[in-house]
């Protein structure tokens, strides 16, 4: 549990060797850039080298052009390739324009088409009409409207049956519309056009150019092959163009990758006279071979800090994990980073996080299922989660295997605990006798891990020396003083049967803690040596504090019982599980075994889904929230993603 070792780098020289620098930093792939204001507050005489980066516009013109080609164009290193900025600019100009001319062959052709397709299918509704649809249209004293009508509309024309205008010819059906034509005087048209908009008819656009419905079907499936063949050619033309372009395409765009990022570090640099100044961050592993490339550069002077002398500029955080908690950043990343000076929780979350979502899913077989689609997950479609499912779903066979459950069948591992001489499991789940065992072991999971976290809240405030912290607050030493003797004193004066609560016990461990806890805030400040260490009012203090030291007592309380959802979903799965097999059985017959597959994947999907997330609530809001703040900024280094 701990993060990389940073050092903080000031690099000054003169602004003739500045893109030699900037090279260099990008290169490393370990540069971290800064504010420069952030280490000095003075820089009034200091001016920005850029405000925009002028390598943006190209390199979003070449990217957009070739998204729309659905081509890959992986990034490599051209370190050694050096074009100038105007090179790069008219590259990118000229290709994206002969792309999209490309593109544009290809789109309108396959608008054509589309749109040719689209009247093939209208025309084929009026395939009953032998008459050239123009001369229909150019009717002198009758004006026709072609279109469909829904088929309930067609039932409300009988409303109309005494005007003999109100009539609709049907051509063809569908589903859910009927295709045809209606006819009305010109002086009538606006009246029976409003009638049929009622219906909610829909008219088309059918011009038929001295032609039938049948002639222009025809003429429509001709033309259809030729389009396809313009949108197939135009793509080969495009993908032709692309493949002899390729290597440049490539340099290019690599080139101005690398250059946008660089371009990155030249927008943080401030210029003073006819010098520069660049401030950033590198891990402490990276100081020396950095240290030795810029220090090839002429004028380059250069100073490291180790990062815990520079806690007021915040250095960023790499977390630094071993192999099983590593992919447990990702839910620390989603918290929120620690600072420098902070304990990194990512072991902690992953050891908490496996143990107790394979209590909470504990069957062997189901376990197995989602080790191995944690891992399908992971190779395939590289999600962060996957490599979370595998260790948690390792953990679901360990504890399925210790309570004997098999996809849901409780006994099938019995033969098996008979080679410890135990007639068939040990523990039964469901048995009423061990429900409260199952709720109390829940309990103390949640005090023995609570105790922890605050133990962890101790270690982090001596670190970031808050010794105000670290001995007064409700996570600090009187704080885990008052919780442990109150848990302790209960459970021996309840299920132990020892009287321990006595009068010396209450005020020396419970009372007077509390009472530390109670006035944290004026003692952390005297112990942390502050001068105004006295609140204004001691009695606005005490009222205030009154109400607090409830929030408090409640906090405490409602920590521990939230870990009762341990054992809730304990009693959860075995209860699912039971009500698969009864429906099997009900069912009997081949269907048993249908129910009992279907049923197991149901449960495996829906309790995986609620288990990872009330595990993560109490990664979050029980233990989390007693020690860690999140509150850091990432280590981001200028870096291009080759492939």
């Amino acid at each position: 549990m701990s993060v990389s070792s940073m050092q903080a780098v000031n690099i000054i020289g003169l602004m003739d060797h500045i893109d030699e620098a900037i090279t260099v930093l990008g290169e490393s792939g370990v540069f971290h850039p800064d504010e420069v204001t952030n280490f000095y507050p003075d820089v009034q005489d200091f001016t920005h080298l850029q405000t925009k980066n002028s390598y943006a516009e190209p390199l979003t013109n070449l990217r957009s052009a070739l998204n729309q080609t659905k081509r890959s164009f992986p990034l490599r290193d051209v370190s050694d390739f050096s074009p100038s900025y105007e090179e790069l600019e008219s590259f990118s100009a000229q290709t994206t324009s002969e792309i999209d001319a490309l593109i544009d062959k290809r789109e309108t052709a396959a608008a054509r088409l589309e749109e040719t397709k689209n009247n093939l299918s209208i025309a084929q509704h009026f395939s009953g009409l032998d008459v050239e649809i123009e001369k229909v249209l150019g009717m002198k004293y009758m004006k026709a409207r072609f279109g469909r009508l829904p088929k309930d509309s067609i039932l409300k024309l009988e409303a109309y049956r005494d005007s003999k205008y109100v009539e609709f010819a049907v051509c063809t059906e569908d589903r859910t519309h009927s295709w045809g034509v209606y006819f009305a005087p010109k002086d009538k048209l606006g009246e029976i056009d409003r009638i049929f908009e009622g219906l909610y008819f829909e008219p088309t656009d059918l011009v038929g150019e001295d032609e039938t419905p049948r002639q222009k079907i025809e003429g429509y499936e001709k033309e259809i092959p030729l389009l396809e063949l313009e949108v197939k050619n135009a793509q080969k033309q495009l993908d032709l163009y692309l493949s002899e372009n390729a290597e440049r395409i490539t340099r290019y765009l690599s080139k101005l990758e690398e250059l946008y990022l660089y371009a990155g570090i030249r927008g943080k640099a401030l210029q003073h006279n006819n010098s520069f100044i660049i401030v950033g961050w590198v891990p402490t592993e990276s100081k020396v071979p950095l240290r030795r490339r810029l220090k090839k550069i002429k004028s380059i002077e250069l100073d490291f800090a180790d990062a815990k002398e520079e806690m007021d500029k915040r250095p960023p955080v790499k977390l630094k994990n071993c192999f099983l908690a590593r992919p447990f950043e990702f839910y620390t990343d989603m918290y929120g980073v620690p600072k420098y000076n902070e304990i990194d929780p990512t072991l902690f979350v992953a050891i908490t996080y496996i143990i107790i979502f394979g209590i909470m899913f504990a069957d062997l077989g189901q376990g197995f299922c989602l080790a191995v689609a944690g891992m399908l997950m992971w190779k395939l479609k590289k999600m962060a989660i996957g490599k979370i499912l595998f260790p948690c779903g390792i953990s679901s066979m360990i504890f399925g295997t210790l309570f004997g459950s098999v996809f849901g069948f409780e006994h099938l591992l019995d033969p098996m605990f008979r080679l410890f001489g135990f007639e068939e499991k040990p523990f039964e789940v469901m048995a009423s006798q061990n429900t409260n065992t199952i709720i109390l072991g829940a309990i103390g999971i949640g005090v023995f891990l609570l105790i922890v976290a605050m133990f962890l809240n101790v270690y982090t405030s001596l670190r970031q020396r808050n010794f105000g912290r670290a001995l007064f607050s409700t996570s600090g030493v009187a704080g885990i003083v008052f919780y442990g003797a109150l848990v302790f004193g209960l459970v021996a004066e309840i299920f132990l049967g020892i009287h321990v609560m006595t009068l010396p016990y209450i005020i020396g461990l419970v009372v007077f803690p509390f009472l530390l806890i109670f006035f944290a805030e004026p003692l952390g400040d005297l112990v942390n040596g502050e001068k105004d260490w006295q609140p204004e009012s001691w009695g606005g203090y005490i009222v205030e504090n009154l109400f607090e030291s409830i929030e408090v007592l409640l906090g405490y309380v409602t920590n521990t019982m939230s870990f009762l959802r341990v054992g809730a979903f304990v009693l959860v799965h075995a209860g699912m599980m039971l009500v698969v097999f009864v429906l099997a059985e009900t069912a009997g017959g081949a269907a048993y075994w249908i129910i009992v597959v279907l049923g197991n994947a149901l449960v495996m999907v829906l309790e995986a889904l609620l288990v990872a997330i009330q595990v993560l609530r109490l990664e979050y809001y029980e233990m989390f929230s007693r020690f860690y703040s999140g509150e850091g900024r990432p280590f981001e280094p200028v870096k291009i993603s080759l492939k």
